[in-house]
């Protein structure tokens, strides 16, 4: 059974918190480590190379971002997510230049922080919906997008709602940022998913990353 689930390691150095993040997975999915130390996860995320590491960003010796460094040099197929206090612009970009996947705050829920992990194990993106737009618009700036014929198949309002919806946001939450209803983000979102031959919005996520739109 053990073997189905997706193996974790956890980087944190508030080891109440990490034993707290601990009891709350492990019914889920295969914890096969944790350190507080950003040494000791350097090494141990080379030799046990779980699926996915959950790292915080703030701790000695060069943080989370040091560890990502380091151990996705030498265990490329390990994903990152960082799970942090911080909502700051400046420890999101680093860390996802790093080379983690996804950024979430620490006031996300267990669900939903399952739903993450799994979503970074499938190779998606996932961020926190407040910081997405921190990355876009890095990554935007650093890197204009080039010509997309797929992207040009899509109307500016349809791509407006699939920025939205790539970054994490539901639907609900797009509407108010777009000051449209709801029913409408959906209908965009259906024509996005229509005119890119995509199933779902997890393969939507996916596509938006691929071509660093988020």
């Amino acid at each position: 059974m053990d073997k189905e689930k997706i193996e974790v390691f956890l980087v944190d150095d508030h080891e109440l918190f990490l034993a707290g993040v601990r009891s709350e997975l492990s019914t889920a999915v295969k914890i096969v480590g944790t350190a507080s130390d950003v040494d000791a996860a350097i090494e141990m995320v080379s030799e046990r190379r779980p699926d996915v590491v959950l790292i915080d960003v703030h701790m000695p010796k060069g943080g989370g971002e040091r560890v990502i460094r380091a151990a996705a040099t030498a265990c490329p197929e390990v994903r990152f997510l960082a799970l942090s206090v911080s909502d700051s612009p400046d420890d999101v970009i680093a860390i996802i230049r790093a080379g983690a996947r996804g950024y979430v705050t620490k006031t996300i829920g267990t669900a939903e922080l399952l739903e993450a992990i799994a979503q970074v194990h499938a190779g998606d993106a996932v961020f926190s919906p407040r910081l997405a737009g921190f990355v876009l618009d890095a990554f935007a700036a650093a890197a204009p997008i080039e010509h997309d014929p797929e992207l040009d198949l899509l109307t500016p309002r349809e791509q407006q709602a699939m920025r939205f919806i790539a970054r994490g946001y539901t639907y609900k939450e797009a509407a108010r940022e777009l000051g449209i209803s709801v029913k409408t983000v959906e209908t965009h979102v259906s024509a996005v998913l229509r005119k890119l031959q995509l199933s779902n919005r997890h393969e939507l996520a996916r596509w938006a990353s691929d071509r660093r739109i988020v």
